[in-house]
């Protein structure tokens, strides 16, 4: 017998609430500073808009990359996993929870090759 006591079947759900709640974290602590420099400084004129020579030079760094990468990330996770469990509870639909889920996190999974494929032609 293994630590469990049973033959208890894995699922990867407590993996996904640990990629929302940490996505949740990120999306809280740096989305609202991105809208108000670029939703708001940026086209009032309070702040300067950066130039784009800046901004490369930003992403010269590998850790700046990587970064962005885990940032998108853990956002589009967060994100898949608030659509797949909002998505099931609103419709009635959670006997398709296999397909949803799918889709859900196979979005996201692709949203992060995309971004790192980026990050990866940029340098």
């Amino acid at each position: 017998m293994g630590r469990g006591g049973g033959s208890a079947r894995r699922t990867p759900e407590p993996y996904l609430w640990l990629l929302f709640s940490g996505g949740g974290v990120v999306a809280a602590l740096l989305l609202p500073m991105l809208v108000l420099l670029f939703g708001v400084l940026m086209p009032l004129g309070v702040v300067a808009w950066p130039t784009a020579e800046h901004l490369r030079a930003l992403l010269d760094g590998v850790l700046v990359r990587v970064g962005l990468v885990v940032v998108v990330v853990l956002c589009l996770f967060h994100a898949a996993h608030r659509i797949r469990h909002t998505s099931e509870e609103l419709f009635g639909i959670a006997r398709f929870d296999p397909l949803i889920a799918l889709l859900c996190y196979g979005g996201a999974v692709a949203g992060g090759v995309v971004a790192a494929a980026l990050m990866v032609e940029m340098s």
